[in-house]
């Protein structure tokens, strides 16, 4: 991969507005980085692939999978792209914030699509809802990414931050200072530096999105649980992907978590922080398709 650092890190042993996913077919040839085989090249591989499921961050929406996306389905891939509660669009919600309740609505989006299996990716927040679905449906998820997302859970000082973030992303007084003082954070200092419209998309789709959703969200992430033991379980292809400038989440957290999956490896982009399918869209796409090259294929439906 051009544009990535490998870090070999293997382990041991509501409904919401959906966009529209992948998979390989196995082949002969072994490749140790996943621990399983690859497919010949010219191998059919058409009417077997797995759907492609890619989460978003907080405070965005879906539209940061664009390019991924559009690169995905452009190799016959299907992939969907959900808004996640209160994002893009799809409707806030009143219910107690949980991921867990993220992750049931993807299952529903699934089952309503006759989707079983999926290659399930999510970056930062959507890294987070991934860890759920996998937790709460793990015979779905055939391929793991996850991208700015470490498997533990918040400490009480972390869980704390969120909650005072959330209540001041709902005053009024304070909200437009607060998150265009943070946006920036989620972009590397390159990135900042090298891509000016970037920073100020990334800033408007902050300040554009509900406060409700994203104090919703905010509690929810600083609720979750740890997730080690779920990824310890899943024998399934995996990737965890950090930026080398990313500030919210450290190296040292990225290689754990990628300790953690039996078949996970880490990559890291240079010069890219908290945000790679928006920093780096070409490396990521390179990412995702390295991924699904080393996945067994299902048909649809299959659970």
């Amino acid at each position: 991969m051009s544009a990535a650092r490998h870090d070999e890190a293997r382990g041991a042993g509501q409904d919401a507005a959906y966009g529209t996913g992948h998979d390989a077919a196995r082949g002969a040839r072994h490749d140790a980085a996943y621990g399983r085989e690859r497919p010949e090249p010219g191998e059919d591989q058409g009417a077997r692939r797995l759907p492609v499921v890619l989460l978003h961050a907080l405070p965005l929406d879906s539209s940061m999978w664009e390019e991924a996306a559009r690169g995905l389905r452009a190799r016959g891939h299907r992939v969907l792209t959900p808004d996640q509660r209160g994002f893009g669009g799809a409707p806030p919600t009143d219910q107690s914030p949980s991921l867990d309740l993220v992750a049931d609505d993807l299952a529903r989006e699934l089952d309503r699509q006759g989707i079983g299996a999926v290659a399930l990716a999510g970056c930062s927040m959507g890294g987070y809802t991934a860890m759920a679905f996998l937790r709460r449906h793990p015979h779905r998820v055939h391929a793991l990414a996850l991208l700015a997302a470490r498997s533990t859970a918040d400490t009480a000082e972390s869980a704390g931050a969120r909650r005072r973030f959330a209540d001041m992303v709902l005053d009024d007084s304070s909200r437009g200072r607060i998150v265009a003082g943070t946006a920036p954070s989620l972009l590397g200092a390159t990135t900042r530096a090298r891509q000016p419209r970037l920073l100020a998309r990334v800033t408007d789709l902050a300040l554009a999105a509900r406060p409700h959703s994203v104090a919703w969200a905010q509690r929810a992430i600083a609720a979750r649980t740890d997730s080690t033991a779920a990824l310890r379980a899943a024998d399934v292809p995996a990737v965890v992907v950090i930026g080398d400038e990313d500030e919210l989440v450290s190296p040292d957290e990225a290689r754990r978590t990628a300790m953690a999956l039996p078949r996970g490896r880490l990559v890291t982009l240079p010069g890219v922080g908290h945000l790679a399918p928006l920093e780096a869209p070409d490396a990521t796409l390179e990412i995702l398709m390295d991924l699904l090259a080393h996945t067994e294929t299902v048909g649809a439906g299959t659970c």
